[in-house]
């Protein structure tokens, strides 16, 4: 089956850490270095590939489908990596609460000042998912 329609192993619930952070900045940096080579080459031609979209079953204060199965107690109100393959490349993470609704945020600082790892930042957050 299609991975984008049904979810592997590798996309079930991972806490969102610095590692992970370091891993999305890596990418967006790759992917800036093969815009940049495919712009040198592709000057002349007027191709254009194929745009990647959110999906639809993952959008924000959405339920997160059942297919994706249960949530760990311990991951409930925590920062996880993001399903969502069009957010790979993005500085975001998501927030499931009790009820499976899908929250998320960004992963850059908050008023400059509140990273995403921050204690004020993670209480102000579950305050806010909060059902």
């Amino acid at each position: 089956m299609d991975p984008l329609f049904w979810p592997s192993e590798m996309n079930r619930f991972r806490p969102f850490t610095p590692e992970s952070l370091a891993a999305i900045e890596e990418r967006i940096a790759n992917k800036k270095k093969e815009q940049v080579k495919v712009k040198g080459k592709n000057k002349d031609q007027g191709g254009e590939e194929d745009k990647l979209t959110p999906q639809l079953d993952l959008k924000i204060c959405k339920t997160l489908p059942s297919l994706y199965g249960d949530i760990p107690t311990e991951l409930i109100g925590e920062p996880l990596e993001d399903f969502d393959p069009y957010y790979s490349d993005h500085k975001t993470f998501m927030v499931l609460n009790k009820r499976r609704t899908i929250f998320r945020f960004t992963a850059t600082p908050a008023l400059f000042i509140f990273g995403p790892f921050n204690p004020v930042r993670k209480a102000a957050i579950k305050i806010l998912i909060h059902s």
